[in-house]
């Protein structure tokens, strides 16, 4: 059974930053995307960020391009998202997901959605207040 535990949320001013971590255990696939979602007070959950089990390709959506940056650690079985310039709009809870049928849409279109992910962590705020 896929487990994903997403840790590294909290307040932080506009500007700054912070890294969120999702352990992953589980896994009895090799080919897989994990990925960050976000979800604020009223809104639709929505992908932020992407990365590809085989090769390690990244994909980030289009509001944090240049902000974000999405890493592994194999060795942790652990996938990273490092926050930076974080802006009051980054402001939402934060999930890890795994999809086991993602990596070609992926490639395709560049974006995920929620309904393609079928493992999920439990959430992490982030919150951008000054």
């Amino acid at each position: 059974q896929v487990q994903l535990v997403e840790s590294g949320g909290g307040l932080v001013q506009p500007g700054g930053s912070l890294r969120l971590s999702c352990a992953a255990s589980g896994f009895k696939f090799n080919y897989y995307v994990i990925g960050w979602f976000r979800q604020a007070p009223g809104k639709e959950r929505e992908g932020v960020s992407w990365i590809c089990s085989d090769d390690g390709s990244t994909y980030y959506e289009d509001s944090v391009k240049g902000r974000f940056t999405i890493s592994r650690d194999n060795a942790k079985s652990t996938v990273y998202l490092q926050m930076n310039n974080l802006k009051p709009e980054d402001t939402a809870v934060y999930y890890c997901a795994v999809s086991v049928l993602g990596l070609v849409k992926l490639r395709r279109v560049g974006v995920l959605s929620p309904g393609d992910c079928s493992s999920w962590g439990q959430g992490t705020q982030v919150t951008v207040s000054s």
